[in-house]
């Protein structure tokens, strides 16, 4: 009988593994999953609240975005798949009566359940699907081509039933990183910006930009009165009083060599002539800096050599904040930064400028104090109730020019909070302002050029950057408000689906960037990202070099969003191409287009000072596009060109555009970068 013992063992692993179990979403790894903004969440939506929907609370699920996607790894034996599903309550009244999203469920390749278009407000739906004999899942939320930021996705009760192994999450497959960009020479190499804004008598500091062997030794021809250089760093600080173009002839030398460039100084009531260049805190460590990380970001943005391809911000975001008080009443920083001019000093000292962070709305997207409040009447929301007239802005204008700050990211935030929320009543409504065109109204510029004005009163040039994510066609009258820059778009994430989205959306603006003025699709998502959760972008390789590509094909300011002190060597190669750097630094200013498309191959041209044309032929299928390529005057290029690949620095041949075809072989999700220059 001592075989019953055993006999029973057997029976019970028999039936243990046979046996269903239950698995929850909201139990998974959600790390892996890409969305179009934020970050999915765990039992609480993706703005941090509880799962609700249409006034219905769920105590567990995930909160996501439209567009989303989890992908979720089976054995075949999982029995089914259910959940609730619809549009979280969060967004504010104005998105959520416009939000729209559906859910889909694919199983290998198959779509095996999609709920329609769903709209806040709507009751939850059910989804029940068998999940016998599968083995990849995608759980997608797709937005319904509107465009509305209030696309808050839940999947509430969202579970799995399965007999075998537990499903999990995965990322998805990522190919090998590979570098087109050539070592730079050890010879100097004077690089792009040639251009620089400034108004008369304010402070300059520059750091002429070149690559190249240290130690190096520069001159300047003609150095402007009122101007010093510093012969071993190159950079250039002082005042010119009198406004005026200046060209100086810079050389720089060093034992393998010599270059020598005109840089032109502009003084006069234009700042930016070029796309910002230079590195933001939040895009990976969200709010949580200090004094020490953005030192040892300036000193990492040096080290590395970013200074010498044009990189010249360190800019402060969301976190910096403490309470009201100094001289002037303004907002003063957090414990974490103990002395904000100390820190502006060392920064400028490594011939780099600091930006800083502020909103017109009583707080901050991280929480923190926000800025002046100024609202159409002159009142401000307080916990839904308007409370006294006050504005903070010249306070703080004031402290900023004091400290030495160089730049400003003016975000929106919540302000439509200020304002009431009954349509009807209230022409200002957040609905009015967001959704109906309402940002272009002059409730939705008031608080933009308020802080226009104190800027342009400052003895100090202050980069102003309006993010207001768009809304209102800000690109047809930031510039009015003293903008050089203003964000177009939602905040950019690092998924595919963001980039891309993202992308096709900037032609609406292009016509009206120029010098002094440029559309701003948010900063770079390339190296160790994260948002307070550093990780290794999820973009592949491919992706990352059209993502570099299009920025700088739309003269976008360059600021890179990575922690500088992890960078690799891929990364960094995408950050210092030269050739690619000159393209988004070209002084014409003028912001590629797509002007033609083959399927889903775009290509963007963009047209440059010396008469040259920078192509970027951009995949955005899922297949990679090999093709014959004759149409050239669909382009506006003609008769005999050089092409050159910029991304690999080298004249791949000479084309007679019209007589031979260009045979072009694009990576799914990628990109060829060529500058087409006619031949003399």
């Amino acid at each position: 009988m001592k075989f019953l013992p055993l006999f029973s063992l057997f029976i019970l692993l028999f039936f243990s593994c046979t046996k269903s179990r239950t698995v929850w979403l909201d139990e998974l790894d959600l790390s892996n999953a890409d969305q179009a903004t934020g970050i999915t969440r765990a039992n609480q939506s993706m703005w941090r609240t509880p799962l609700v929907i249409a006034s219905d609370t769920f105590a567990r699920g995930i909160g996501t975005h439209a567009f989303g996607v989890i992908r979720v790894q089976l054995d075949g034996k999982t029995n089914f798949f259910e959940a609730l599903v619809g549009v979280d309550d969060s967004a504010p009244e104005g998105e959520l009566k416009q939000s729209s999203v559906e859910f889909v469920v694919i199983g290998d390749g198959h779509i095996l359940w999609r709920s329609g278009i769903m709209h806040g407000g709507d009751k939850a739906k059910r989804v029940t699907v068998s999940l016998k004999g599968i083995s990849s899942l995608i759980l997608r939320t797709d937005h319904a081509g509107d465009g509305i930021v209030g696309d808050r996705a839940d999947w509430v009760n969202a579970k799995f039933e399965f007999v075998g192994k537990a499903p999990y999450t995965v990322q998805r497959k990522r190919e090998a990183d590979y570098i087109r960009t050539p070592k730079a020479p050890v010879i100097p190499l004077i690089n792009a910006p040639y251009r620089y804004g400034a108004c008369p008598g304010n402070s300059i500091l520059f750091t002429i930009p070149v690559s190249g062997e240290r130690p190096m030794n520069f001159t300047i021809a003609d150095l402007p009165s009122g101007l010093s250089l510093d012969s071993s760093t190159g950079i250039v600080t002082g005042k010119i009083d009198v406004a005026g173009v200046y060209n100086m002839k810079v050389t720089a030398t060093n034992v393998h060599g010599t270059d020598c460039r005109e840089i032109i100084f502009e003084i006069g009531d234009k700042l930016a002539l070029t796309p910002p260049m230079g590195w933001n805190s939040w895009n990976v460590f969200g709010a949580d800096i200090s004094d020490e990380k953005i030192r040892k970001m300036a000193d990492a943005m040096v080290d590395l050599g970013l200074t010498n391809y044009g990189y010249a911000y360190i800019n402060i975001d969301d976190g910096w904040q403490g309470q009201r008080g100094g001289k002037y009443n303004a907002v003063m920083p957090n414990e974490k930064f103990p002395d904000m001019k100390a820190l502006v000093d060392y920064v400028h000292s490594k011939g780099l400028k600091i930006g800083i962070y502020s909103s017109p709305w009583v707080q901050t997207f991280a929480g923190y104090v926000g800025g002046s409040a100024d609202t159409p009447d002159g009142k401000v929301i307080n916990s839904s109730r308007r409370v006294g007239k006050y504005s903070f802005t010249k306070n703080d204008v004031k402290q900023w020019a004091e400290w030495g700050f160089d730049y400003l990211k003016y975000d929106w935030c919540s302000y439509g909070g200020v304002l009431d929320r009954d349509l009807d009543k209230d022409p200002y409504s957040v609905s009015s302002l967001a959704f109906q065109g309402g940002g272009d109204s002059i409730a939705g510029r008031k608080p933009f050029k308020i802080m226009g004005d104190y800027l342009r009163k400052q003895p100090r040039d202050i980069v102003y950057n309006l993010c207001q994510y768009g809304m209102g066609d800000v690109w047809k009258w930031g510039d009015a408000v003293g903008g050089q820059c203003w964000r177009t778009t939602n905040d950019i994430t690092d998924t595919w689906e963001s980039v891309k989205g993202i992308a096709l959306s900037q032609d609406r603006a292009a016509a009206w960037a120029k010098p002094g003025n440029w559309n701003d699709p948010d900063m770079l998502v390339l190296g160790i990202v994260g948002w307070g959760n550093p990780h290794q972008t999820k973009l592949k390789p491919d992706e990352q070099y059209l993502h570099f590509s299009l920025w700088s094909l739309f003269s976008a300011p360059l600021l890179i969003g990575c922690d500088l002190e992890k960078m690799d060597d891929f990364t960094l190669s995408l950050l210092t191409n030269n050739e690619v750097i000159a393209v988004n630094q070209d002084p014409l200013g003028k912001q590629a287009t797509c002007v033609y498309s083959i399927g889903e191959l775009r290509i963007y041209v963009k047209e440059l000072e010396d008469g040259s044309k920078a192509v970027g032929f951009c995949n955005f299928d899922r297949e990679k596009a090999d093709i014959s390529f004759r149409d050239f005057d669909k382009l506006n290029i003609t008769g005999k060109q050089t092409v050159r690949d910029l991304w690999r620095q080298k004249d791949i041949k000479t084309l007679d555009t019209g007589r031979k075809p260009l045979s072009l072989n694009v990576p799914a999700h990628g990109v060829l970068l060529y500058k087409f220059t006619p031949v003399q």
